[in-house]
C-alpha cells in the first residue's frame, strides 16, 4: 500500500508541477473521474435499494423538506470553496493547483470543503431519493475512502509541493469538521450566496 500510496503521490506532484498543456489535458479527465465516482455510487445504491427491496423511508414531502437543507448546504459549501479555487486561479483538481495555498473561505475552518460539501450533498440526495442504501451505506464508505485518499494521496502531495506552510497549517485546520462553527463563517457563507 506504501509503494502504491507513494507512486501515486510522486505521479500527482510530477503532474501539478509539470507542464501547463499536460495540466489543462488531465484537468477536465480528473474533474470528469471524480464526477463519474459520485454519479455510479448514486447509481449503485439505488439499483441497490430495488434489488434488496428495501423499504421507502420518510414519504413525501419530508424527504424533501429534510433533504433540503443537506443538499443546498453541501452545494454552497462546494461553490464556496470552488470560489477560492477560482480567485487563486488554480483548480481543485490535484493535477492543476494554484500555486499557493488556499487558507481563506471555508478552508480557514477545514482543509476539505469540497469532499465536506460532496458528502452533504450525497446525504441529502440519498433522502431525497427514498435511498437507505445512499444515505446509511454508501455515503459513509465514499466518505471513508475519499478520506482515505486525501490523507495518503493529496496531503502528501501537498506536504511535498508547499513544504511546511502546508504543514503548518494542516496542524491547526482539522480536515473536514470545523472545530465550532463561528459565526463569521456563516456570515461569509450568507454574503456568498447574495
Amino acid at each position: 500500500m506504501a509503494n502504491l500510496s507513494e507512486l501515486l503521490v510522486n505521479l500527482v506532484y510530477k503532474i501539478a508541477t509539470g507542464t501547463r498543456k499536460v495540466r489543462m489535458i488531465l484537468t477536465p479527465l480528473g474533474g470528469m473521474f471524480f464526477l463519474t465516482i459520485i454519479l455510479l455510487v448514486i447509481y449503485i445504491a439505488i439499483k441497490m435499494d430495488q434489488l434488496l427491496h428495501f423499504p421507502v423511508f420518510l414519504l413525501r414531502p419530508w424527504n424533501i423538506v429534510v433533504s433540503l437543507p443537506f443538499v443546498i448546504m453541501g452545494v454552497c459549501l462546494w461553490l464556496w470553496a470552488l470560489w477560492q479555487f477560482v480567485k487563486a486561479k488554480g483548480t481543485p483538481v490535484p493535477f492543476n493547483p494554484p500555486k499557493k495555498l488556499i487558507t481563506t473561505g471555508p478552508y480557514a475552518y477545514m482543509r476539505n470543503p469540497m469532499l465536506a460539501g460532496v458528502f452533504l450533498m450525497l446525504f441529502g440526495l440519498g433522502i431525497l431519493l427514498h435511498s437507505l442504501s445512499l444515505t446509511f451505506i454508501f455515503t459513509p464508505i465514499f466518505i471513508f475512502f475519499s478520506i482515505l485518499e486525501f490523507k495518503f494521496i493529496e496531503e502528501p502531495e501537498l506536504e511535498k509541493r508547499l513544504g511546511m506552510e502546508y504543514i503548518e497549517y494542516k496542524a491547526i485546520t482539522p480536515l473536514i469538521f470545523p472545530k465550532k462553527i463561528k459565526s463569521t463563517m456563516l456570515s461569509a457563507l450568507c454574503c456568498f450566496i447574495c
